[in-house]
């Protein structure tokens, strides 16, 4: 078991899936980095091993919004302050990792796409430890911020797909306006 260990995503609606990434890491390690990537425009950067992930319209949600979700998720589902952070990283800037996350941390990846082999060869090329939580081929990959937050614009049922704590917060921050709208 790890000391420290790092589970990074954009999270732009954390969902279920995310959660059984985030559990798989936490049960590796001691303590838990939950890294937010892309945590606003100015660290942001195209990637054309995912064009997207960059795209303002994919990145609805605010750091701070995105940094309770996860908090009061795994809050709820037992874990103790103590047991985690939550932290921004800038993804797309390296030579930026050091001052965000513990570098000696073991790096939990899953991996489904050129993205997610993208990321190993990059940390893999940064002397980090990496450990894969799974890799599985792009048909597995499971739910997708971007299909829920289109469910929910679509006024199609989408709270079965995260987790209790995030239905709460969408509605408490009144962000469903704003998602329905941005995916609408």
């Amino acid at each position: 078991m790890s000391e420290i260990g790092v589970a990074h995503g954009r999270f732009q609606l954390f969902h279920l899936d995310h959660l059984k990434y985030v559990l798989a890491a936490k049960e590796r390690c001691r303590h838990l980095v939950v890294a937010i990537t892309n945590p606003d425009p100015t660290l942001t950067k195209f990637d054309p091993a995912d064009p997207h992930r960059s795209a303002e319209v994919d990145n609805p949600l605010t750091f701070y919004e995105r940094y309770v979700m996860i908090r009061e998720t795994l809050l709820a589902q037992g874990l103790e302050f103590r047991e985690f952070s939550v932290v921004p990283l800038p993804i797309n800037f390296p030579e930026l990792y050091r001052y965000y996350v513990p570098m000696d941390a073991t790096f939990f990846l899953t991996i489904y796409d050129e993205w997610g082999e993208r990321k190993l060869h990059l940390f893999e090329s940064l002397g980090l430890k990496v450990e894969i939580l799974w890799r599985r081929p792009k048909s597995e990959k499971g739910l997708r911020a971007s299909a829920i937050r289109r469910m929910m614009g679509l006024g199609q049922p989408w709270e079965p797909l995260v987790p209790a704590a995030v239905e709460r917060l969408v509605r408490e921050m009144d962000l469903l306006q704003r998602l329905k709208t941005m995916e609408g």
